[in-house]
């Protein structure tokens, strides 16, 4: 894939400074046309070996296209990576809203090539990361988020003789340095051989990668500026206008042939004594357990997902009771904001994953795409139904970066709910949890129960299984519900 980019390539001064305003106007227009539908943003990725010129084709960007939509995104990439976080949190935080063109120096390349190059990666492991990257660039795709990959080619005597031109003598210029480890002949071909090998695992459809021969800067830029203008015209052909709530909601899918909520003892009961103690236990281990060295190295996620007037806010009350107030956040999550719907639906989760040794209690959570979207039709069928694979991908990262992650749906019947939801209404300061959306769900009841079944049978992993809580009666579900979460955090603690 790089052997191309090894013959000589040049354009000469005259001929540059006759296509470049033609260029600039073509990469204008295609960037309005970005703006004006306002349905995707654009990264770009620019790679390439340290010297290659990636500074210079980033200022060369901002000078041909709209710098009100434009914006840059650097991640320092030392020897040593930001641990404070999942590794995928920082690129999630800072993903641009839709009409937006993010040019990204330093991506979620740089540590798999560095640690295959170091050897703390091996081939079948360096493999998987490059397929779990795929699947995070087709998911963002599909979210809206399109993906132009470049890759400057330059030999490694030519990098070194301009990065000692560019860091010494009077005219210094800033160098972007990704890779400060490879100090031997042997590092750097051992690099050039792992940034091909990713690239061929990873140049897709969707997220293309551009190999750029970098020793002429003139055709480089015209180059770049082409593929560029190439891809704007692509992205914004495809957007399509936003589908209408599908009225087809109305009409299920095949109901499986059993519920998995069916199957709960719905009986099961907690004395008040026995509940007292059996609370005041589990949170006591909570408690203990978010306070030891461990978890300032792990962290604590807890998703709450149930039926209506199920009781999660005052389930979530008895959580919070056993953690530091000064480490943990609860996020009632309810529909997205226009910043939200600007950027794929797991944005405004990643973006709330907690720092080591914190906890993060969600109120409703991602699972909102393959429940109340698939249900009420806010989301297309291919959309939910992509989401399954999506969300089980987002929850391996946070818990193979060493987090608990706990997911309850609190469960009860019809009869149930529907004798809190009259509570609700004569009760002064409850009033404020009914609404008659609320009223009107219980019309959907079916598809709700359907929806649950196929999420958990898709979604509980031996990292994050769903726990299933009977929350007839309350005391049970509380004491189950802290007593999982301290089993957790004991599994994952050691």
């Amino acid at each position: 894939m790089f052997e191309s980019a090894k013959l000589e390539h040049s354009l000469d001064k005259a001929t540059f400074k006759r296509i470049e305003p033609e260029l600039r106007e073509r990469l204008l227009n295609a960037q309005f046309q970005l703006i004006d539908q306002k349905r995707r943003s654009l990264l770009v990725l620019i790679h390439g070996p340290d010297g290659s010129g990636k500074g210079a084709v980033l200022n060369r960007l901002y000078g041909w296209l709209d710098v009100r939509k434009l914006r840059t995104l650097t991640f320092e990439n030392g020897d040593e990576p930001d641990t404070a976080h999942p590794p995928l949190w920082p690129y999630w935080r800072q993903l641009p809203a839709f009409s937006e063109i993010a040019m990204v120096l330093g991506s979620w390349y740089h540590r798999p090539i560095l640690d295959r190059v170091s050897g703390r990666l091996g081939k079948a492991q360096f493999a998987a990361e490059m397929e779990a990257i795929k699947r995070l660039e087709t998911m963002l795709h599909a979210e809206g988020v399109a993906l132009l990959k470049i890759w400057l080619h330059l030999d490694a005597e030519e990098c070194h003789r301009r990065l000692a031109d560019l860091t010494s003598g009077r005219k210094q210029r800033p160098v972007v340095r990704e890779w400060p480890t490879l100090t031997t002949p042997k590092a750097r071909a051992l690099f050039a051989e792992m940034a091909e090998e990713a690239a061929i695992a990873t140049s897709t459809s969707d997220a293309p990668w551009l190999v750029v021969p970098a020793a002429d800067p003139q055709y480089r830029d015209v180059m770049i500026g082409e593929a560029l203008n190439a891809r704007l015209l692509a992205i914004t052909a495809e957007a399509q206008p936003a589908a209408a709530p599908a009225a087809a909601a109305a009409a299920p899918p095949a109901l499986p042939a059993v519920s998995i909520l069916s199957a709960l003892d719905y009986n099961l009961r907690l004395k008040g004594t026995d509940y007292a103690a059996q609370l005041a236990h589990e949170q006591t281990r909570i408690t203990t357990l978010t306070s030891s060295k461990a978890f300032r190295r792990s962290g604590l996620m807890v998703a709450f997902e149930g039926s209506d007037a199920a009781g999660k806010s005052s389930t979530i009350m008895r959580l919070r009771e056993a953690l530091d107030p000064r480490r943990f956040r609860v996020y009632p999550i309810a529909a997205p904001t226009d910043e939200e719907r600007a950027r794929p639906y797991l944005w405004r989760f990643w973006r709330h994953v907690p720092e080591r040794g914190r906890t993060a209690i969600f109120d409703r959570s991602w699972y909102g795409r393959v429940l109340v979207e698939r249900v009420e039709g806010f989301a297309a069928p291919q959309d939910w139904a992509r989401a399954y694979g999506e969300i089980n991908d987002f929850e391996a990262q946070v818990t193979d970066a060493g987090y608990a992650l706990v997911k309850f749906w609190l469960a009860i019947t019809q009869e149930e709910q529907a004798r809190r939801f009259e509570a609700r209404e004569t009760t002064p300061y409850k009033r404020f949890k009914l609404t008659p959306e609320d009223w009107r769900n219980r019309e959907k009841w079916p598809l709700y129960d359907a929806a649950v079944t196929e999420m958990v049978d898709r979604t509980s992993t031996k990292a994050a299984p769903w726990i299933l809580v009977e929350a007839e009666d309350k005391r049970h579900a509380r004491v189950k519900v802290v007593r999982a979460v301290a089993d957790q955090l004991e599994k994952v603690l050691g």
